[in-house]
């Protein structure tokens, strides 16, 4: 294999893996430039040596973002990418490459802005949200339609005049900055992986399989542009003022230009002003405004040739790795931070960058006193995305991912699954102890009065060494403490006391259980009612319950077959606090459904599968996890799977939806 050869081949294997993270994975390792930059280069590559030839080129395919947990539908119009330029002068290339196409300078140019989100494409039949469908592999996409309709900027019935009986108008699904942070900031708290930047959050959030859980994310949206049969307008950017007329949120961003100067006028303006939106844009798009010349113009085999996205730089600056340290969190999991010398970076002083994980530094190639060049993923968060190999200090000294525990020394190890090294010393390592009583502490688990510098003081005092010890307090000890009086130990003892109250499902999040964030808790003691039952539970019986998979289910395994875990419990339970859900009263509870087995199956819009559970057995009715003989409902959401479908006719089963379900309970009607 010639050198040629072999780039060429080393590019192709890069590009599909970018692409992977990008569209499937949405945790994606490479900026849209660099990855642009990779793709041409490539392209360019190809042309000059046809005799590499491969259909399976990533420059012959758009990335995908389908799932195996959606059903895929094909695009009427198919969804085409749009070429990427990062100049002013390859905006006047396109500019000019358009009047030639036309034979003509008498066209107008809108501007948008180019949001950062996922893309959809929603179709509209006499005047309602008929379908939501993912860019997929601009093909195909997935059916998303039951979590599109939580969004709500996206409506489900138009209103006012001219709407066409059919047609499709596609936007970008997005995740506001606040939303984002908080997001952000949950994931932290339960040492999870944090979002890179709101696409991913959003693209992840558009792929949940609870529209519930998406409905809580408060997913933004605009719409930029519309296509059908029937159009009421001639011109692009009079058919987006007709659709804001109906009630869809159109960008006020968006300008017809009649000049190459006021585009250009355009991208200097946003391209500072867009630091002030609260969602994340990434660039400006340029398209013909009107409709028949967009036709004239035609398609490239995968660009549009009347539009072109104009991305805008990602701000960046180069400043000096000074070291790397490693912070240990509850769960044992290890952090590594890149310790810089200060600069200044999108309006902020930025001292330390995350380094993610192992493989982040070995891809980097980091060493000691690197010139390393530090932007913000998403705008957020500072990340090393680059080392100028030529400003390496003359015997500077490799980083290496640590062996041992920086806090207790003990040998780390690796989840294979997640990439992420930790220390497994649970119960002895300092950082995880007090980490574990500030998690337990906080307002969303037994809203304690107290934070870290309490914690830090009473473990350093030797009053406290686990979360049981902080039950046995006595105020006349913390009060002797330092910068302790009577009036702070008495508040803080009484705060304890109180969380005595705290609910069932609140007292298993705080225990800190690996991946058992507020959502899975509340599941989990819906399931299992109180803490024998989720103590014995099986691997295979959690992942009964809904949203549960075997990560999560094997570490609620793990916590409980960990001896020193149980004694905990055991000493919380006798101290007082809540370990069983509360028990409706009988005058609760009815036999509408009178001994009824019931199979649920599907996407739910109005309620969670675990509330129509908790319905079911409310009204007298049982849940079945599979269909059979004695199985006397189907209750079917959408994307039922059609192996439980098929099984249900064939066996002559009636199969309810949601709706006639709860017509059921209200009219006792069977």
């Amino acid at each position: 294999m010639d050198s040629i050869e072999q780039q060429i081949c080393s590019l192709r294997e890069e590009l599909h893996r970018f692409n992977y993270e990008y569209y499937v994975l949405s945790q994606p390792t490479i900026s849209d430039y660099n990855f642009d930059q990779k793709l041409r280069l490539l392209h360019e590559l190809e042309a000059q040596h046809p005799e590499y030839y491969d259909a399976n080129s990533p420059t012959l395919r758009v990335g995908s973002d389908l799932t195996k947990n959606f059903v895929q539908v094909k695009h009427k119009y198919p969804m085409l990418s749009l070429s990427n330029t990062y100049s002013e002068s390859e905006v006047l290339e396109f500019y000019n490459r358009v009047e030639k196409l036309l034979g003509s300078n008498d066209f107008e140019t809108v501007c948008e802005l180019k949001f950062d989100g996922t893309s959809i494409s929603l179709t509209y039949e006499n005047g309602v949200l008929k379908q939501a469908v993912t860019r997929g592999d601009g093909v195909q996409g997935d059916d998303v339609t039951s979590n599109v309709r939580t969004i709500r900027s996206i409506p489900l019935v138009l209103h006012g005049e001219d709407i066409p009986p059919l047609f499709e108008i596609r936007g970008e699904i997005l995740m506001p900055w606040k939303v984002f942070d908080k997001l952000n900031e949950e994931r932290a708290a339960q040492e999870e992986q944090l979002f890179a930047n709101p696409r991913n959050a959003a693209s992840g959030t558009l792929k949940l399989q609870d529209p519930k859980v998406v409905a809580s994310r408060e997913l933004d949206s605009y719409l930029y542009y519309m296509m059908g049969e029937n159009l009421p307008c001639g011109e692009h950017c009079a058919n987006l003022e007709k659709a804001r007329s109906w009630g869809f949120k159109v960008s006020d961003a968006m300008k017809v230009c009649r000049s190459l100067d006021e585009v250009f006028a355009y991208l200097k303006y946003w391209d500072v002003e867009r630091k002030n939106l609260p969602v994340a844009t990434d660039g400006v798009v340029l398209k013909v405004n009107s409709l028949e010349q967009q036709e004239e113009l035609g398609y490239t085999s995968k660009f549009p040739r009347w539009a072109i996205a104009y991305k805008f730089q990602a701000e960046k600056e180069w400043t000096k790795l000074k070291e790397v340290t490693y912070q240990v969190g509850r769960t044992g999991a290890i952090t590594p931070v890149a310790n810089l010398e200060p600069v200044q970076l999108s309006g902020s002083v930025v001292k330390r960058a995350s380094l993610y994980n192992a493989d982040a530094i070995e891809a980097l190639d980091l060493h000691i006193g690197d010139t390393v060049s530090v932007e913000k993923g998403g705008e957020i968060i500072p990340k090393i995305t680059e080392v100028d190999l030529d400003a390496r200090p003359v015997g500077a000294e490799r980083v290496f991912f640590i062996q041992t525990c920086p806090e207790c020394g003990t040998p780390l190890v690796r989840d294979q699954g997640e990439a992420i090294f930790y220390c497994p010393n649970e119960t002895g390592c300092p950082s995880q102890i007090k980490g574990r009583i500030e998690h337990f502490l906080t307002r969303k688990a037994m809203n304690i009065a107290a934070g870290g510098e309490t914690v830090e003081h009473l473990y350093n005092a030797g009053l406290i060494r686990n979360i049981a010890d902080l039950y046995e307090l006595k105020w006349q000890e913390v009060m002797r403490l330092e910068r302790w009086g009577e009036k702070s130990a008495k508040n803080l003892t009484e705060s304890i006391e109180k969380s005595k109250e705290i609910a069932y499902e609140r007292v298993i999040y705080a225990l800190g259980i690996r991946y058992v964030g507020e959502t899975v808790a509340t599941k989990l003691a819906q399931a299992f009612p109180n803490i024998e039952l989720l103590s014995s539970a099986t691997t295979e019986g959690l992942m009964r319950v809904d949203e549960i998979g075997e990560r999560i289910a094997q570490s609620v395994v793990s916590f409980f077959a960990n001896e020193e875990n149980c004694q905990l419990v055991e000493r919380l339970k006798l101290a007082g606090l809540q370990f069983a859900a509360v028990e409706t009263g009988i005058s609760d509870r009815t036999n509408v459904l009178g001994g009824k087995s019931f199979v649920i199956s599907g996407v739910f819009s109005l309620h969670s599968r675990d509330e129509y559970k908790a319905m079911i057995e409310q009204n007298g009715g049982k849940n079945v996890s599979s269909i059979s003989a004695k199985t006397d409902f189907v209750l079917a959401g959408e994307n039922m799977g059609p192996a439980k479908l098929e099984k249900a006719a064939k066996s002559g089963i009636p199969i309810i939806d949601e709706k006639r379900f709860l017509e059921m309970l209200e009219a006792n009607n069977l």
